[in-house]
């Protein structure tokens, strides 16, 4: 296989649809056909189901917002129903491996959601319980009160976290059923505004790239009671840069031997090398995106490429990527999608 469909969550704001999709051809190191698959408010994350049948994205509508199921045909997406049932438009959207719960976190609100899935049909059903974070942190302008900018699973799916700018934690929850239970908190450093997170393939290790103080956070997991210490702290961009740079996104190759974190502003992809076995990370090098503004980006199901989408200059870039080193390389190709948030690939199961 050498053509893979991929999706992009975008903001409706301007130009953007809400679900637009693209193709990447492996062979020809290309990007290619980007259209619009389905529109939908404000629709910034979308999430692909394990079997890779359904796509979820988060919706504005009703009373605020929620998620919305769509079927997936090809490169087209058919809307299945959606739950539209909290009072904010959720940032981020994650699902359980078997396809029957969903999770999300609500930036204005301050919140994580569970919502239940059938199975089957892919047609979201409820949602199910609503955690509400509070307090505060120092920076006055973006930590007022609790942001919730994410919401995901521990590899064992016992647990499922959040983590929270606004407030400098990430909170760790059971999942009993219905509910979701607060097991462990554990603090960030003041105003460094923790964003999005993602584990080693151990699932001893976490990566936390913190979006006011553009740092990767290197934090021990522990499996038995879902608390997390803090090992390490880099920064992902050059100490001498002192404009306004703000993390974005973090993805670790599935080898978990390189980590990648995005720079909005620096509009740079820091690579780095993960050493001691998960318990710490090693810069390689930091890249340019060739945009404006890099929300997110996903490897490849090859994972010889990288995919970067860019809100404000509305382009997705393409790069090629070296396994041995993990370093990236422009590969002179890219398309438009207007006001791209969140990237993901269909990887062909």
């Amino acid at each position: 296989m050498t053509v893979y469909t991929g999706f992009v969550g975008t903001y409706t704001k301007k130009e953007g649809k809400g679900i637009h999709s693209f193709q990447l051809d492996t062979e020809k190191e290309e990007l290619l056909n980007a259209a619009v698959a389905a529109e939908v408010n404000n629709s910034t994350y979308v999430t692909i189901s394990e079997n890779e049948q359904f796509l979820y994205a988060v919706a504005k509508g009703g009373k605020g917002g929620g998620l919305a199921a769509f079927k997936i045909q090809d490169a087209q997406l058919e809307k299945l129903n959606d739950v539209l049932e909290s009072e904010g438009v959720p940032c981020y959207v994650s699902l359980n491996t078997n396809g029957t719960r969903a999770f999300s976190a609500q930036y204005h609100t301050g919140t994580a959601e569970m919502y239940s899935i059938n199975q089957e049909t892919g047609q979201l059903i409820d949602l199910l319980d609503v955690a509400t974070h509070e307090g505060t942190g120092p920076n006055a302008d973006r930590q007022e009160k609790a942001h919730t900018h994410f919401f995901g699973l521990t590899g064992d799916e016992r647990f499922v976290v959040a983590v929270d700018l606004g407030t400098d934690e990430i909170i760790t929850y059971e999942i009993a059923g219905e509910d979701l239970l607060k097991k462990a908190v554990f603090n960030t450093e003041p105003g460094s505004g923790p964003r999005h997170l993602v584990f080693h393939p151990s699932g001893q290790t976490a990566y936390v790239m913190t979006e006011l103080s553009n740092e990767v956070l290197v934090l021990a997991f522990n499996e038995n009671d879902g608390t997390f210490n803090l090992l390490a702290a880099h920064k992902a961009i050059p100490a001498d840069f002192t404009e306004n740079s703000q993390g974005s996104a973090i993805r670790i190759a599935q080898n978990g031997r390189f980590l990648y974190a995005g720079n909005r502003g620096h509009n740079s992809i820091a690579v780095f090398e993960v050493i001691e076995e998960g318990r710490d990370v090693k810069l390689v090098e930091i890249v340019s995106t060739k945009g404006d503004w890099p929300r997110d980006f996903d490897l490849d199901p090859t994972e010889q490429f990288l995919v970067v989408a860019h809100e404000k200059t509305n382009n997705v870039v393409l790069f090629k990527r070296n396994s041995d080193t993990g370093r990236l390389t422009p590969a002179n190709s890219e398309v438009t999608i207007p006001e791209g948030v969140c990237v993901t690939f269909l990887r062909g199961k």
